[in-house]
């Protein structure tokens, strides 16, 4: 299962990405997080289902400093990688 999601909010300068990143390693999960120029996060992450799930909440509740206050989630094709990435 492979989603594309969209994190507005507080959410840049609070460790998010890193957050994000950490959580989805601790789950197996694939993918990316980046910020965007207009504050928000994206990610795209990939995996089994429950992991994806377990992410998908784990984003929606945020990092101990930051506040997410809406969460686009999107399905996507899986693609074949390995790692998860924090871009730019």
């Amino acid at each position: 299962m492979r989603l594309y999601l969209l994190a507005e909010g507080y959410v840049q300068g609070v460790g998010f990405r890193y957050y994000a990143s950490y959580t989805a390693r601790g789950l197996g999960l694939t993918g990316w997080v980046r910020n965007r120029e207009d504050g928000a996060v994206d990610m795209e992450v990939q995996g089994a289902p429950d992991a994806v799930e377990a992410f998908t909440a784990a984003v929606r509740r945020g990092s101990h400093y930051s506040e997410v206050q809406n969460l686009t989630v999107q399905k996507l094709d899986p693609i074949e990688e390995y790692g998860f990435r924090t871009l730019n």
